[in-house]
């Protein structure tokens, strides 16, 4: 009970993700699918046929890798995000900690490989 409710809450927050620019989407969902696969086949199978987040779930289990508008969509909402709120901010050391916070996820997600976007059947039923 207690990862469904976990799973439900992570894809709020991937929903929100979704319109803030803050907020990730990506490891919001692969947190909830992991909830979902061991505590509900049901809702994961709805999480993997989803249209928008089930390509993201998929390509991230079977190859931990991401589509390449997905991942050109983060990249460049981080430098936007970030390159605004140091813009905005006075004191150079908040501007220094945004650029580490920032720093770390975008190395991350660059290395990342890109996936071919061939998802099966399967993945969508």
């Amino acid at each position: 009970m207690l990862l469904k409710v976990t799973g439900i809450f992570f894809v709020a927050l991937a929903t929100l993700g979704a319109f803030l620019p803050l907020l990730p989407t990506t490891p919001f969902v692969l947190v909830a699918a992991a909830c979902f696969a061991k505590s509900s086949p049901k809702m994961h199978k709805m999480l993997l046929a989803n249209k928008i987040f089930g390509p993201l779930i998929y390509h991230w289990q079977q190859s931990r890798s991401i589509p390449k508008r997905a991942k050109i969509i983060a990249l460049t909402s981080m430098i936007i995000a970030g390159a605004w709120s140091c813009y905005i901010m006075e004191s150079t050391a908040l501007r220094l900690l945004v650029v580490v916070l920032i720093a770390g996820p975008f190395i991350f997600l660059s290395r990342l490989p890109i996936s071919n976007g061939n998802t099966p059947i399967a993945a969508k039923d």
